[in-house]
Order: C-alpha cells, then sequence, then structure tokens
C-alpha cells in the first residue's frame, strides 16, 4: 500500500470477434438494436451535472435539436423494453426518457439512461457504451462466477448494460463506513476479503473504490452488506498481478485497515477457500457455457504481448503452475486460473471422502 498502481493510461478498445458474437447470439446478448452509441454522439451541447453537494459529478447532461430527440426518445424506450422486458411495444407509452447524460471520464466514456415509468414516477437507469470485447468477458465471467446476475445486450459495435444499484464505494468509505457498528465492519471486513480474492481468481482488474458498490440489505435485526463490482474495462488485460488484487489500490486502504483491525489471519485463509471453492461451484454448474467463452478468449486478442508475459510469470510465481507457463494469450492465462481453482476444490473435496 505505499505506492499506488500504475494503470495503463488507456486500455484499446478490443472489437466484438466473430466467434465471441456466435457465443453472444447462442445464448440471447446479441439483438438488434434501434440506435447505436454512434448516434448518441450527435448531441448538441451539454451542461455539468452536480450532485447534491454541488460537486462535479464528471457527467454532463446532453441535449439535442427536437426532431432527433423525439426520435432518440423512441428508440432509447424500445432498448429498454429488449432489456428489461420482452422487446414489446405496448410499454412504450408508459415510459419517458427524463436524461441522457455523458461521462467524461474513464475508458468507456458511456451515455447513462434515465426512463421513467410515467404512471407512478418509479424510474431506472441503463448504459449505452462502446462494445469492447473486454468489458463483454467480464459481464459474461460476472454472470457465471460472481453471485449476481447481471443483464446486458450487444449489437454491433453497442453494448447496453442495465444498472447496478449500490452505494459507490469511495463514497461509502468516506461517508458511511465511520458511522458503521462493530459488528458492521467486521462484516463489510469480511465481505472485502471475499471480493479481492474473487476479482483476483476471475482476473478482473482495477478494482479502485469508484469501480465497484457496496449493496445494503436489511434481515431481520441487522443489515447485510455486499460489494460488487460495476467496472468490467480491466478484465484481463493488465500484466502487473497486483491490479487484479483490490487491495493494493490506495483508494482502498481503508478496507485494507478494516480487515487488519478486524479480522484474524486464520479467518482471512478460510474466507479465501470459502470464496475458492464457491467460485468452482459455480464454474461446475456453468460448465459448457464456460468452456465456449474461454474458447472464444483462447481466440481473440484482448491485451498485449508485453502484459501476457509478465502476468503469466506472476502466476507462475505465485502457483508454481507450468501451465502458466506455457500459455500464449490471455485467455489461456484466464483459463489455467479457472482450471487451477477447480482442481484444488475437487482433490480436497475427493480427498474428504477418501
Amino acid at each position: 500500500m505505499s505506492e499506488d498502481l500504475k494503470i495503463s493510461k488507456r486500455k484499446p478498445t478490443y472489437p466484438i470477434s466473430k466467434k465471441l458474437d456466435t457465443y453472444l447470439s447462442k445464448y440471447r446478448r446479441n439483438i438488434d438494436l434501434p440506435i447505436f452509441y454512434s448516434d448518441l454522439l450527435r448531441f448538441q451541447g451539454s451542461v455539468v451535472v452536480y450532485d447534491k453537494d454541488d460537486v462535479d459529478t464528471l457527467w454532463v447532461r446532453v441535449y439535442y435539436n427536437g426532431f432527433e430527440r423525439e426520435e432518440i426518445d423512441v428508440s432509447l424506450k424500445q432498448v429498454y423494453s429488449n432489456l428489461i422486458s420482452d422487446g414489446g411495444t405496448s410499454i412504450l407509452k408508459y415510459l419517458n426518457v427524463d436524461a441522457i447524460d455523458f461521462c467524461t471520464f474513464g475508458n468507456s466514456k458511456p451515455f447513462r439512461i434515465k426512463v421513467r415509468n410515467i404512471l407512478n414516477d418509479n424510474f431506472t437507469y441503463f448504459y449505452v457504451k462502446t462494445a469492447d470485447a473486454s468489458r463483454v468477458y467480464g459481464l459474461e465471467l460476472e454472470q457465471m462466477l460472481s453471485p449476481y446476475q447481471i443483464n446486458f445486450l450487444v449489437c454491433k459495435d453497442t453494448l447496453i448494460e442495465e444498472h447496478i444499484a449500490g452505494i459507490p464505494g469511495d463514497e461509502f468509505i468516506k461517508n458511511m463506513l465511520p458511522d458503521c457498528s462493530s459488528s458492521e465492519k467486521s462484516q463489510i471486513a469480511k465481505e472485502f476479503v471475499k471480493f479481492n480474492e474473487r476479482c483476483l481468481i476471475r482476473l478482473l482488474g482495477d478494482m479502485r473504490s469508484y469501480n465497484y458498490v457496496i449493496v445494503p440489505t436489511h434481515d431481520f435485526d441487522h443489515v447485510v452488506f455486499k460489494i460488487r463490482a460495476i467496472d468490467f474495462d480491466q478484465q484481463s488485460y493488465e500484466g502487473n498481478l497486483k491490479i487484479y488484487r483490490p487491495q493494493f489500490f490506495k483508494e482502498n486502504f481503508k478496507m485494507v485497515e478494516l480487515v487488519r483491525e478486524k479480522i484474524q489471519h486464520e479467518s482471512i485463509d478460510q474466507y479465501k477457500i470459502e470464496e475458492r471453492s464457491i467460485v468452482a461451484k459455480r464454474m461446475i454448474s456453468y460448465r459448457s457455457r464456460l468452456k465456449a467463452l474461454l474458447s472464444c478468449m483462447e481466440a481473440d486478442e484482448i491485451s498485449i504481448p508485453k502484459h501476457i508475459e509478465i502476468l503469466k510469470e506472476d502466476i507462475y510465481n505465485y502457483t508454481m503452475d507450468l501451465n502458466f507457463r506455457k500459455s500464449k494469450n490471455m485467455g489461456e492465462v484466464l483459463k489455467y486460473a479457472l482450471d487451477f481453482v477447480k482442481r484444488n476444490y475437487e482433490d480436497v473435496t475427493l480427498n474428504r471422502f477418501s
């Protein structure tokens, strides 16, 4: 934690390959859309969006000329229907697009769409982004290997993502963590250990505090806290193994302090084993789908040779598994990483009954 990790200044956007496109079609992630990311870039102007404390959110609210805005609104409502419902048009008359915001920060530069039901004023968000293969792989792995369901659609060079509700990690650490009870802090520390292990196992990088959310759930007489990733740009791209471990980012220092304060070393090991076992069980459940996805990754270019060489050597030193040194690309590195976790889980399980 003494020095901040360095992320590549700008990760290139990797196009969706034909093989990945076929995979997405098979699992119904591919769909014809009435509007694309490039269409939303034709805005006429924008105004800065501030939060309740008048701090710049790094989002701007964009506006279009009247005729074009009407057409865009209809298309976005149809996109919402495809993402959330059955794709029918019957619900469109009950929907209103309240805002279209554009993010000026980060790699993906997404549009955030606010859709409101005019009958009851309930609203939700979804995002329109450039379809990046790294992000698509990250989203699919999140679906299969995390405890959470995630919904997204792809059409050519456009990616539609549902909004993941929760309290941004940086905001939670600054404003809410200090007021948590001792038992709540212990629970959050446990979740951070498991989240850290999950990111490492599936090679999801750059989990700084603003790239995940804390999700509180009321359960009888207490609140349960979970941690969810919300940014999947850095799936299997960087070479430094530490970038796949949230504990090494300075933005997470308070969380690391919490783990040191609340959890004994033996418990940390226990929680890591628990998370590996859960991930291994999910891998077995999604066996054929995961195999198909990894096959796409192995045939794809989603990183640069320098990063691949550094990472496979780092993981070899971490596991002493020769398969990593034989890896030719990031897809193979991830395949062997997941295989290592599953193999060790199955060995332990079998030994228990021998």
